[in-house]
C-alpha cells in the first residue's frame, strides 16, 4: 500500500507542475507588450533553460515509476502463487530459472554444453520409514557425489516416522542435506475393492507432494529421483550428467533412468559404456525435466503412477535413455510389494562397478534422429534364429541374433525360455524399443523383435 502512495503523489506533482507551466507560459505570452521585444526573448530564453531541466526531472520520474509498477506487479504475481506448504529444516538452495509454476511457461532451451553443465540436478530421495535404509542409501549418495552445489540432496519423508527422521537430520547437520516433510499423513480414501493397495495411494500422494517442492518451491529446472533403498554405481553422476544434455536437447525423450529391467548377471554385456533408448518407463533412479512436470503434475494419479506413466497419453511416444548395466540397484526387500517382486528378479540385478566418464563421451547417437536409422539396419540385418535354438546354443557360432515375433503369446513364450521379463505395460515390453527387447544369453547378443514392417505397440497386450 505505501508503494501505492507514492505513486500517486508522484503522478499527482508530475501533473500540477505541468498545469502550472502551461499557466505561467500561457500568462506571460498574453502578458507581453510588442514593443519591448528584447526583455520577452530574455524572459523566454529562461523560460526555456527552465522547461528543459524540467522535462529531464519528468523523464526521472517516468523511469522511477515505471520501475515501482514492475515491482509492484511482480510482487503481486508472487503473492498469488500458494505453494504447498512443507516443513523444511534447511532453506531452499536459490532457483536457477524463472520464478514461475505456470503450466504454461517456456521453460529455457540451452544447446550451449557448457550452459546445460551449469543447471542444477538435484538428488530427491523419496523416505518413509526405513531408518536403516535411508541411512545406507544415503552414505553412498554423498559418497559419490562429486559436486555439492550442483547435486543438492533433498530427503522428502513420508509416514511421519521418528526413528527415520532422526536419521535424515544427522545428515542435515554434517553434510547440508535438505529434509522436508509430506504434512498429509492421514488415511486415503480408498474405495472398497482397492483398500489393499492403500499403500500405492500414499506414495503416489508423496510423489506428487514432493514433486511440487522441487519444481514449485525450491524451483529447480529437472531432478533425479532415487528411492530409499537403492544402492547407486560409483559413475551414477556422471551418468545423469552426460545424459543431462541429451535428454534437454532431445524433444522425443522424457526421461532418463538408471535401471534395466533384465540386467541380471550374465544376460547383460559386460560394457558399462553401453547406452540404449527404450519405449518402457524404467523408474528405480531417474531424471527428468520441469517442463514434464509442469505437464504430468497437474494430472498426477491417484495410485500406481508408474504405470499411469506408462501409458499412451502420458507416454505420447516418448521415449528414455537406459544403461546396458544398471546403475542403480535395489536392496528393499521391505516394502508395499511385500518382497515378492524382489526375491524372483529385483535382488538379481547387477549393479555397475566401473567408472565410465561419461561426460567426456560424445553422447550424440542417443539422439532419435542419429539412433534410430542404425538402430533398425542394424537389427534387421542380423541373422534369424528361434528362442529354441538360442536356448539350445546351436547357434552358439553367431554373436549376435535375432529371434522374430508375431504375436503377445510368442513374445511371451521366447521370453520364458530365454529367461527374461515376459510382461507388458499399455502394450510395451520392458526394455523394447521400437518393439525390440536386447539382452544377453550365455555371451550371445540376442534381439527378440517384431516383424520389419512392424506398425507400433498394441495396448491390448498386457
Amino acid at each position: 500500500m505505501r508503494r501505492k502512495h507514492i505513486i500517486f503523489f508522484v503522478v499527482a506533482m508530475f501533473l500540477t507542475w505541468n498545469m502550472l507551466m502551461y499557466k505561467t507560459i500561457v500568462g506571460k505570452s498574453n502578458g507581453v507588450q510588442p514593443h519591448n521585444h528584447e526583455n520577452v526573448e530574455g524572459k523566454l530564453s529562461v523560460l526555456q533553460s527552465e522547461i528543459e531541466k524540467q522535462l529531464k526531472n519528468n523523464e526521472q520520474l517516468l523511469t522511477e515509476l515505471r520501475k515501482l509498477r514492475s515491482e509492484l506487479s511482480e510482487k503481486k504475481q508472487q503473492s498469488q502463487l500458494k505453494p504447498t506448504q512443507a516443513v523444511v529444516t534447511q532453506a531452499p538452495p536459490k532457483a536457477k530459472g524463472p520464478n514461475s509454476t505456470g503450466e504454461n511457461e517456456s521453460w529455457l532451451k540451452l544447446k550451449d554444453t557448457d550452459k546445460v553443465d551449469d543447471i542444477v540436478l538435484p538428488i530427491l530421495m523419496i523416505a518413509c520409514d526405513r531408518a536403516d535404509a535411508v541411512s545406507r542409501s544415503l552414505d553412498l549418495v554423498l559418497k559419490h557425489r562429486p559436486d555439492r552445489k550442483r547435486f543438492p540432496v533433498i530427503v522428502s519423508q513420508d509416514c511421519g516416522h521418528q526413528q527415520t527422521s532422526d536419521a535424515i537430520q544427522k545428515y542435515v547437520q554434517d553434510h547440508g542435506v535438505v529434509h522436508i516433510k509430506q504434512p498429509d499423513l492421514g488415511k486415503v480414501n480408498v474405495p472398497w475393492p482397492q483398500r489393499k493397495f492403500e499403500g500405492y495411494y500414499k506414495i503416489s500422494r508423496h510423489y506428487k507432494w514432493a514433486l511440487n517442492q522441487i519444481f514449485h518451491t525450491f524451483n529447480h529446472s529437472a531432478v533425479i529421483i532415487v528411492e530409499d533403498d537403492l544402492d547407486i554405481s560409483p559413475d551414477f553422476y556422471e551418468y545423469f550428467a552426460a545424459t543431462f544434455r541429451v535428454l534437454h536437447q532431445d524433444s522425443s525423450l522424457w526421461c532418463v533412468s538408471a535401471w534395466n529391467d533384465n540386467g541380471k548377471l550374465n544376460m547383460v554385456k559386460d560394457d558399462p559404456e553401453l547406452l540404449h533408448r527404450t519405449d518402457f518407463f524404467p523408474g528405480l533412479g531417474w531424471m527428468f525435466e520441469r517442463k514434464l512436470w509442469l505437464e504430468l503434475g497437474p494430472k498426477w494419479p491417484d495410485t500406481f503412477w508408474d504405470d499411469w506413466m506408462r501409458h499412451p497419453d502420458q507416454r505420447q511416444g516418448r521415449s528414455c535413455i537406459r544403461p546396458e548395466l544398471s546403475r542403480t540397484s535395489t536392496f528393499g526387500k521391505k516394502g508395499v510389494s511385500k518382497g515378492l517382486f524382489f526375491e524372483k528378479h529385483l535382488k538379481f540385478i547387477q549393479l555397475n562397478d566401473k567408472v565410465v566418464p561419461f561426460t567426456q563421451r560424445d553422447l550424440s547417437y542417443l539422439i532419435k534422429e542419429n539412433y534410430d536409422p542404425k538402430f533398425v539396419q542394424y537389427i534387421y540385418n542380423l541373422p534369424e534364429v528361434t528362442a529354441s535354438e538360442v536356448k539350445a546354443q546351436s547357434k552358439k557360432a553367431l554373436p549376435e541374433v535375432r529371434v522374430t515375433y508375431k504375436t503377445k503369446e510368442q513374445f511371451k513364450d521366447a521370453a520364458k525360455k530365454l529367461g527374461i521379463m515376459d510382461d507388458f505395460k499399455a502394450g510395451v515390453e520392458r526394455t523394447a524399443y521400437m518393439g525390440v527387447v536386447s539382452f544377453s544369453y550365455q555371451g550371445q547378443r540376442v534381439h527378440v523383435a517384431p516383424p520389419s514392417d512392424w506398425a507400433g505397440y498394441d495396448t491390448t497386450w498386457s
